[in-house]
């Protein structure tokens, strides 16, 4: 555990430190209010000096808002390749991150936020950070994530393909993209799980809010387990199967990525882009070094009964990136004895897909997403 030190008057307080993304402690805080300006908090958080706030809530939000603005006038470096591009667009995002997550708020040892107009936090922050170890001090923007999360978590994300709602936890990839949960809702479930209806069983890799394996359930699979690497999603999966009536179809596994035993139809979401994440949220994007797809592949055969199907649902933005070819994927499905049975395709329907603002528009719009079925 690290601690934070700020000066007061003739004194130093101290408290816990704490960041979701692994930021590292702060080399210097100071104090901000109402009275601080934009452009001096803004130079100083480049610096690399973290400003705690002491002022109105919504004055800080607006302090927030003010820094983000004069980084969006920094003129962006000019990229001729669209892998170029990518990383152009990571470098800054990273450096947005970072001196954004410089302006600070105190939580007492109840997760109260004691600022003027300041809402009230302390659910939001049970259900992102757990029980409260004393004082702690975090980032605004951190903080304006996990009141977010839980707002997503209270109200839920409609799934048109469930006709329900699921509910993402702090830090769970939420399903807002529809067209990968589409795809498994209307491909053709195998033979294998066809010819055994009761008896059938599924495994939903990489499960997060456990969507897919509540689709799964709902299209007559006898058994699901869904797996995950992360804590926090088993327990998101967990709640959403409880939400659903699906407790008893739907058996939550891990951490891991394979549970025991074999299954009639393997499922696969992994994140889409090879590069290594930076924060939390970036898991259920970046995937290093393709890790967890060639995990899957390598695993499959071992995992399917006689006549069953793996199912990889797999964007090509990679490709349009210039981050992994389309031979590297075929490659890899080879190596591990597996054939392709058929390949189903979508558009992205997302409002990224149509924003030209977006250094990456070219390669987004030229996006599909695919669902490979594949089997040995």
């Amino acid at each position: 555990m690290s601690t934070i030190h700020w000066p007061t008057g003739s004194t130093h307080q101290s408290a816990r430190w704490h960041s979701e993304n692994g930021a590292p402690l702060p080399r210097r805080t100071v104090l901000a209010d109402d009275r601080t300006k934009a452009d001096h908090a803004y130079r100083q958080a480049c610096e690399g000096t973290a400003l705690l706030w002491q002022g109105d809530f919504h004055s800080a939000r607006q302090l927030l808002r003010a820094m983000g603005r004069r980084l969006d006038r920094r003129t962006p470096p000019s990229s001729t390749t669209p892998s170029e591009s990518f990383h152009l667009h990571r470098r800054s995002s990273g450096h947005r991150a970072r001196v954004l997550g410089r302006l600070l708020v105190l939580l007492d040892d109840d997760y109260h936020l004691a600022v003027r107009r300041a809402p009230h936090v302390r659910q939001a922050c049970l259900e992102a950070y757990g029980p409260p170890q004393g004082p702690t001090v975090v980032s605004l923007r951190e903080l304006l994530g996990v009141i977010g999360a839980h707002q997503w978590r209270l109200h839920g994300v409609d799934v048109p393909a469930l006709g329900a709602r699921i509910h993402p936890h702090y830090g769970v990839f939420a399903p807002v993209r529809g067209e990968y949960v589409d795809l498994v809702a209307h491909t053709p479930l195998p033979p294998a799980v066809l010819r055994g209806p009761g008896t059938s069983t599924a495994f939903d890799l990489g499960t997060g809010t456990g969507v897919l394996a509540a689709v799964l359930a709902r299209r007559g699979v006898h058994r699901v387990v869904a797996t995950d690497i992360s804590p926090r999603a088993l327990a998101c999966a967990r709640d959403n199967a409880q939400r659903l009536a699906l407790g008893d179809r739907i058996e939550v596994s891990g951490p891991g990525l394979f549970p025991e035993g074999r299954a009639d139809l393997v499922v696969c979401n992994p994140p889409w882009l090879p590069a290594r994440p930076t924060s939390l949220f970036e898991r259920g994007v970046y995937d290093p070094d393709s890790a967890m797809l060639r995990a899957f592949l390598t695993g499959l055969p071992a995992r399917l009964r006689p006549g069953g199907e793996g199912w990889l649902i797999l964007s090509d933005l990679a490709e349009h990136l210039g981050l992994r070819t389309r031979q590297y994927l075929l490659d890899a499905i080879r190596a591990a004895n597996l054939r392709v049975v058929d390949r189903i395709d979508t558009r992205p329907r997302h409002p990224r897909a149509h924003d030209t603002t977006d250094p990456l528009h070219a390669a987004r719009r030229a996006e599909t997403t695919s669902l490979w079925r594949l089997t040995t």
